[in-house]
């Protein structure tokens, strides 16, 4: 996924191990372009043919058979009144379907009907409208047009429908006079049945639940900071010689409270566990959906109503404008390498695509200057030291200068004016860790950086004054503006050796299961890989004291805990302390972060190994709840109790428990349940479980309070469900935004049963909210 595909990585692994000692060393200690250098050298054509081989089984070109199979999926999907996947279906039909042709028309009316039925009549409108732009059959067009005035009549949009009416009838009689079409006879009814409605009618429908969520108002940072304009005023840069830069709170920061919000200055969707990584054609007939078939290629917005890119089966936007932006910025470069890029990996063409939204004259100036410094021995980018939390190092604004004068230098990434923007030259100056790296992976991305940039060189360069579209031919740039592939090269290994530490996992919660059931189950998922400049400089811990979440391309941290004035700002790498020991943290930051951990929790847990007190996850003594020491029949360590018990007998009884709640979730789900009171017991049950491994403020606890407030729901235990919907809220407003969807949803249980009870609606319960079933 990151890195190239398996097949590219044995193949440089064989070549590697055919190089000289004396080669191999040379990317032990080479500067970057030394390193483009030595791989421009060894590229072979033998290895240009066999990427274009592999790239070859990853086509992204259109193919007429797998739009007609997804239409006819999204047919059977329609007919079983399952719309939302129907629609889906659709979607990757027009994904395959050329521009301006029946099959893309026909695939999007469809969409449309699947949206009618979803209640979504906007985007059903939309729907209509982009049909008919790519030629919708003459001789169909009257059930599209009835589709148009019942969406207009659903919205309380009387004058638009009456006219669409009209025009309606007068198609619907020019037909029937050419060819008496007696398929018109259904649609007449229809359209009676509809004007009546349209006379009785005097608002809008009210709109399917899908249409509400995400809908409330976007959350900004309270105050700016001149310093970091991303970040909140609560927030000031800081750098010193034994943790590089961080960031720490100006004052008492209170749990929830924004402290960034940034967006990615580049960001490329994960191509997903299914379609896209299998290589040949059956590959582009996969019904299942990937984070690609339902988020925008260029915002990350979720969107089930794609529009594609006319070039290629793979780019899908959320709108028009979208479209645009990404083909004018990125994507007439991309659109032809598509199948190349997904062989060689997110780290390439995440690379490949920060250097082309930077610019080649950004680009060109800055690596020139980083190969000028590095010649004369004085780089401008202080490598530092590994980035970890060390409590007791007191903060520095700036650096020393080398005759130790006591002047302070400017921190790296930051402007000449001393602030520190979420852009290029801030990513520029991320650590990229060269020296860390095994020699054979810098030989891997160096010879995957010159093949592609090979295949750049070969291609056209769009010029900039003239945007085109995917299907039209472009003049190449004069030779003194085009850019040259060793600047590109060494740019983008940069890029991709940043990215082995500084890359950022854009995460999404996405439904498990399937549509209707009663408890919504929600798992994490990675949905894009991208660069935060900002949210980079946070340090790690593995006791975390920020919570970080996306809303599209844009993520935000938000203090999970108080932060007091002058500490440190900490995010969590990924080895968290209630998810693995320390030995395995320290061993999986030290892989691929390049540091050893000393954060407070790892000293805490080092220091107490021998300490009668037990980590998260461990067992107290039945009888006096004392804690139980011991491996595999564990003693009391209370002095006045001599009880001992199998450590296994303990591990399967917590095996058993955890069992039963998924056993009881599943019946839940598949709304077999029946006795709501039982299944909320056995909820109250897991939450025991997740709050001692995870904490009782932590967002897995919010996810379960979640759960349980949607069986008390269904339950009508009315007071017990009011209380569990403010704890869940309260846990996972601290972690998320207000338009999350459990929050909304949360907020619309709470006003529905406050409802009920005839008490005033909450402050929160006005929202809109993802839908609810009772």
């Amino acid at each position: 996924m990151d890195l190239p595909v398996e097949e590219w990585q044995s193949h440089v692994h064989r070549r590697w191990l055919q190089l000289p000692p004396s080669v191999q060393g040379a990317f032990s200690t080479g500067a970057l372009h030394e390193i483009i250098l030595h791989c421009s050298a060894l590229l072979q054509p033998d290895d240009e043919v066999f990427l274009q081989r592999l790239a070859e089984g990853y086509s992204v070109e259109k193919d007429p058979d797998a739009c007609l199979f997804y239409k006819e999926e999204g047919n059977k999907a329609f007919q079983k009144k399952a719309y939302e996947a129907a629609a889906i279906l659709y979607s990757k039909g027009t994904s395959h379907a050329r521009p301006n042709t029946e099959e893309m028309s026909l695939c999007l009316a469809n969409r449309s009907a699947a949206f009618f039925h979803l209640a979504q009549y906007e985007t059903c409108l939309e729907d209509i409208g982009r049909a008919q732009t790519h030629g919708y059959p003459e001789q169909l067009q009257p059930k599209l047009m009835l589709r148009e005035a019942e969406c207009l009549v659903a919205l309380g949009r009387q004058q638009e429908a009456s006219l669409a009416i009209h025009v309606l009838e007068q198609t619907m009689a020019a037909q029937q006079a050419r060819t008496g079409a007696p398929h018109l006879q259904a649609l007449q009814r229809r359209l009676r049945h509809l004007k009546t409605r349209a006379q009785e009618d005097k608002g809008p429908a009210e709109a399917h639940p899908i249409t509400l969520a995400c809908a409330s108002k976007e959350v900004n940072l309270s105050a700016k900071n001149t310093q970091i304009p991303s970040a909140s005023s609560s927030v000031s840069l800081c750098s010193d010689p034994s943790r590089g830069r961080y960031l720490i709170a100006t004052k008492d920061v209170l749990p929830g409270e924004l402290l960034v919000k940034e967006e990615a200055f580049v960001s490329v969707l994960n191509p997903g566990e299914t379609q896209w990584l299998w290589p040949g054609p059956e590959a582009r007939k996969d019904s299942r959906a990937t984070p690609g078939d339902l988020h925008c290629h260029r915002c990350l917005r979720h969107t089930v109503a794609t529009i594609p890119c006319q070039g290629c089966s793979y780019a899908k936007y959320c709108s028009q404008q979208c479209l645009q932006l990404a083909w004018e910025h990125y994507h007439r470069t991309e659109c032809s390498l598509g199948g190349t890029l997904l062989t060689l990996g997110l780290f390439c063409h995440v690379a490949l695509r920060t250097v082309l939204l930077a610019g080649f004259e950004v680009v060109s100036k800055l690596v020139k200057s980083f190969q000028g410094t590095v010649n004369s021995e004085a780089i401008p980018v202080p490598e530092g030291q590994p980035p970890v939390e060390k409590p007791n190092t007191q903060p520095i604004v700036g650096e020393k200068d080398q005759d130790g004068a006591g002047s302070r230098s400017p921190i790296p990434g930051c402007d000449r004016d001393g602030s520190y923007q979420s852009a290029y030259y801030a990513l520029f100056h991320l650590l990229s860790h060269t020296e860390d790296h095994s020699p054979e992976h810098k030989f891997l991305c160096g010879l995957s950086i010159v093949a592609l940039c090979k295949k750049l060189g070969a291609a056209y360069w769009p010029s900039p004054l003239r945007p085109q579209g995917p299907s039209e031919q472009e003049a190449a740039l004069p030779t003194e503006l085009a850019p040259g592939p060793s600047i590109w090269a060494v740019a983008m290994l940069r890029h991709v050796l940043q990215l082995h530490c500084n890359a950022q996992g854009v995460t999404a919660l996405q439904k498990a299961g399937s549509e209707g059931h009663l408890i919504t189950e929600h798992r994490q998922v990675r949905l894009a890989t991208g660069f935060f400049p900002v949210i980079s400089l946070l340090n790690h811990s593995c006791r975390p004291n920020t919570s970080l979440s996306f809303r599209g391309s844009v993520g935000t941290v938000r203090a999970s805990r108080l932060i007091a004035r002058g500490q440190e700002i900490l995010h969590c790498y990924g080895p968290h302390e209630c998810r693995m020991d320390v030995a395995t943290r320290k061993q999986k930051l030290r892989s691929q972060y390049f540091f050893d951990c000393c954060c407070q929790a790892c000293q805490d847990e080092e220091a107490h190994r021998a300490s009668p007190t037990p980590k998260q996850g461990g067992f107290r003594c039945p009888t006096c709840k004392a804690v139980l020491q011991g491996e595999d029949v564990l003693c009391c360590s209370s002095g006045a109790c001599m009880a001992l018990v199998s450590r296994a007998h303990l591990m399967g009884q917590l095996q058993d428990l955890q069992q039963r709640v998924e056993a009881t979730l599943e019946l839940i789900r598949d709304g077999k349940a029946g006795d709501w009171p039982k299944s909320a017991a056995h909820l109250r049950k897991s939450l025991q479980v997740v709050e001692a491994q995870h904490g009782p403020a932590s967002v897995e606890i919010g996810h379960e309070l979640f759960k349980l407030a949607q069986a008390l729901f269904n339950g009508f235990a009315i007071t017990e469900a009011l209380s569990v919907i403010e704890k869940a809220e309260k846990v996972l407003s601290i972690h998320y935004n207000p338009e999350n969807e459990q929050v909304q949803e949360l907020q619309q249980m709470k006003a529905c049963l406050q409802e009920l009870l005839g008490l005033p609606a909450g402050p929160m319960a006005s929202g809109p909210a993802h839908s609810v079933h009772t």
